[in-house]
């Protein structure tokens, strides 16, 4: 089993930054994609990125040019730095991870951390 915590949330103004964590920690799994999901208000749950361990990054059409994501692997930690924010960008992130354990595989979720972006 893998537990997820991500951090790096809160509020920020419209063409600003931010940049989330998370951290994955789980025995005898091997970690392989890693990415975000958010939710706004209201809203069903959408694709942002994923990261392949070899550091292969994918996005959504909405924040492709404006995201970035990274991994370390030696850390299990993905991260998301977000530029030029906007408020359609305001929702809960929720960090994801695939992986590996005794030949099956399995999705790990975090708690989800808010992002506000608002003036």
């Amino acid at each position: 089993q893998v537990q997820l915590v991500e951090s790096g949330g809160g509020l920020v103004q419209p063409g600003g930054s931010l940049r989330l964590s998370c951290t994955a920690s789980g025995n005898d799994v091997i970690i392989t994609n890693m990415g975000w999901h958010r939710q706004g208000s209201g809203e069903q749950r959408q694709y942002v990125a994923q990261i392949s361990p070899r550091y292969y990054p994918n996005y959504a059409d909405s924040v492709r040019g404006r995201f970035t994501i990274s991994r370390d692997n030696a850390k299990n930690t993905v991260y998301l730095q977000m530029n030029s924010l906007k408020p359609e960008d305001t929702a809960v992130y929720y960090c994801f991870a695939n992986y590996n354990q005794r030949n099956w595989t399995y999705s790990a979720w975090g708690q989800g951390t808010q992002v506000t972006v608002s003036s």
